[in-house]
């Protein structure tokens, strides 16, 4: 029976990973909080929050699971003159709120976001508190795309991207990787397959896999340059 989680209690332990549904796949929890405290734990734990409007908090430890290792972004020839041309500008943790509701916007093939008022106010808390960080692509000074995720460890669990303009996501996750490479981080969680990801090399592992490497890198410390400099 999928366990129901109280709200009044953020510290609660998750169910263990092997006690998540097959279908829908990964389902292993509802209802509690977004407290920052239940977030953190949930990451930490290879758990992640995914809900529409309308329905309760559900919680998600998908397997298979996909993934990007920054060393292992590919960029397309295409892009790579794109990015050689210097159209676009980066930055990070610039404008995190403007990223999230870049990404909280409607897309053309839905009038729904799933990153509802509640979920903008839980990582803005998760931003305040160092942990949600943000990368931002710029055109002429307007941001044109980004994405944005959750930092703990040498591990950044990738939650969302946007763009507005042509390559910009995929120019954004290419900065990302780099930095993060550059920082010490070992993996992006991408959570689950898109066509999209897996045309910049993101790739499918094991939950199993997936749990066993977190482990060894969510206690670890990035460099310690990490975050604080443009």
């Amino acid at each position: 029976m999928l366990q129901l989680l109280d709200p009044d209690h953020p510290t609660q332990a998750f169910p263990e990973s092997q006690s998540a549904l097959d279908e829908p796949n990964g389902l292993i929890a509802m209802g509690g909080c977004l407290s920052p405290e239940r977030l953190i734990n949930a990451y930490r734990h290879g758990i992640f929050p995914w809900f529409n409007p309308g329905e309760p908090i559900l919680w998600w430890t998908p397997d298979p699971r996909w993934i990007l290792d920054p060393v292992a972004v590919k960029v397309s020839r295409s892009l790579k003159k794109r990015l050689d041309r210097n159209e676009f500008t980066f930055s990070f943790d610039r404008d995190f709120r403007a990223v999230m509701r870049g990404c909280a916007a409607p897309r053309v093939e839905s009038d729904l976001t799933w990153i509802t008022d509640p979920m903008l106010h839980a990582y803005d808390q998760l931003h305040d508190e160092g942990y949600a960080h943000s990368f931002e692509v710029w055109q002429g000074g307007t941001l044109v795309g980004g994405l944005y995720g959750v930092a703990i460890g040498q591990v950044f669990f990738g939650e969302s991207m946007f763009h507005r303009v042509t390559d910009a996501s995929k120019a954004g996750l290419v900065f990302a990787c780099r930095k993060l490479e550059s920082w010490g981080y070992q993996r992006i969680d991408c959570q689950v397959y898109t066509p999209h990801l897996q045309s910049l090399g993101a790739s499918e592992i094991s939950r199993t896999q997936f749990m066993d490497d977190l482990a060894l890198w969510v206690d670890l410390s990035p460099n310690n340059h990490a975050w604080q400099t443009q």
